[in-house]
């Protein structure tokens, strides 16, 4: 027969205050506050040739560049990249046109590298490398970004900044985030 006093714990049949002392649930709580304060966030800054990242470890902490992503071949001209000049037609009466579009090229690789981009940052939120993302980023590839990020990378984004701010020093990006990460 189980002990049933006031405060005795039905499930494991040990009496109140021994319960209390053997299942503290205020340690669970002050290791979950901890765990919060622990949360990493991590700032993307990125164009469509360059993706730096940054975190912060508290909500006022100064930036610290983590990593960088580089694709140079952005920064080329098209016919850099393309070693042919388009198709061209010449029907009778209509004249020459060029076939293909001139920055299809430079659009694929900006669009290439923002997958890339992306999937560094679904493997580090599989990591549990941050727990909030700020991203910063070209209004175009900010575009490109968004259409390649996943529903729970989403759900990880606190805020965005449509600039380009890849080429600044870290102090002049943190001016363009909030005071509290």
């Amino acid at each position: 027969i189980r002990d049933m006093r006031p405060g005795a714990c039905v499930a494991c049949a040990i009496p109140g205050p021994e319960r209390r002392n053997r299942y503290p649930t205020w340690r669970l709580k002050v290791a979950q506050r901890e765990k919060e304060k622990k949360m990493t966030i991590w700032v993307l800054v990125a164009d469509n040739s360059r993706a730096r990242f940054f975190a912060a470890e508290k909500a006022a902490s100064p930036l610290q560049e983590v990593r960088d992503l580089l694709y140079p071949e952005a920064r080329l001209h098209e016919g850099d990249l393309v070693t042919d000049k388009p198709g061209r037609d010449r029907n009778p009466g209509t004249g020459a046109h060029g076939f293909g579009s001139d920055d299809s090229v430079k659009q694929d690789g900006a669009d290439r590298f923002a997958l890339e981009v992306c999937n560094a940052l679904e493997s580090a939120r599989n990591e549990g490398a941050f727990g909030k993302l700020y991203v910063v980023a070209a209004p175009q590839f900010l575009g490109l970004l968004r259409k390649h990020q996943s529903t729970p990378l989403k759900q990880m984004i606190a805020g965005e900044v449509d600039k380009n701010l890849t080429t600044q020093q870290t102090e002049a990006i943190r001016k363009h985030l909030p005071d509290y990460l």
